[in-house]
């Protein structure tokens, strides 16, 4: 038993326990991002979401398991697609492209509003580190799968606001290779061919946000 004690005590857990502090933000991050589209799509026409169920905010209608180990490891990932029936929208490409803008920018309100509670609850809960590591990196992953996700690769958001400028055959073609796209963004940001500038990129933005976190802890 003293054995085995000493072992278990020896191990670093810090790793692991970094790991499980970033399962909660992100699945705040993608419920709410997929909500977004959800309710959006709803607003414009289109009942798809909701018929199927995912205008909740039940996180494991929305998770894609591959998607969160990706956001908790290299603070970019996707979560389960929410189904948008395009021609349900009066305007089927403007439509389309407004419920894909929704989702990232849902994760900017996201970033915005715990960089506020961030610098609010900096002071009364100083003593608490590892409440105000959660809402910090809530706001950070928030930003992070924002930037990730406007990347104009199928079957990211971005993807869908370029085919609304893009001519119905051109956007017929980038729709037919979809299923590879997440398979090169995968190695992209595995090799960090994509996970770098991404990350200089997202941390950029973080700066600039950051005056949000300033004007709460001046309150």
């Amino acid at each position: 038993m003293t054995t085995i004690q000493t072992i278990w005590n020896g191990l670093d857990w810090s790793y692991l326990t970094n790991m499980l502090l970033g399962v909660i933000p992100a699945l705040i991050c993608i419920t709410l991002h997929e909500l977004a589209h959800g309710v959006v799509a709803y607003w414009l026409g289109d009942s798809t979401a909701k018929d199927a169920g995912r205008l909740t905010l039940n996180p494991i209608r929305h998770l894609d398991l591959m998607g969160l180990a990706m956001m908790v490891v290299f603070h970019f990932g996707w979560a389960k697609p929410v189904p948008v029936n395009m021609y349900r929208f009066r305007n089927p490409k403007r439509g389309m492209a407004v419920t894909a803008v929704a989702g990232p920018g849902m994760n900017v309100i996201i970033a915005v509003v715990f960089l506020f509670l961030y610098g609010l609850l900096y002071k009364p809960l100083h003593g608490e580190g590892f409440v105000l590591e959660m809402v910090y990196l809530t706001a950070y992953l928030s930003l992070s799968f924002a930037i990730f996700n406007i990347i104009p690769i199928s079957p990211l958001d971005g993807s869908k606001v370029l085919g609304a400028v893009l001519p119905a055959r051109q956007y017929d073609t980038l729709m037919r290779y979809e299923r590879y796209g997440m398979i090169l963004l995968l190695v992209l940001v595995a090799s960090g061919v994509l996970g770098r500038p991404l990350s200089t990129v997202t941390q950029a933005a973080f700066n600039k946000l950051f005056i949000f976190a300033e004007w709460g802890y001046m309150l």
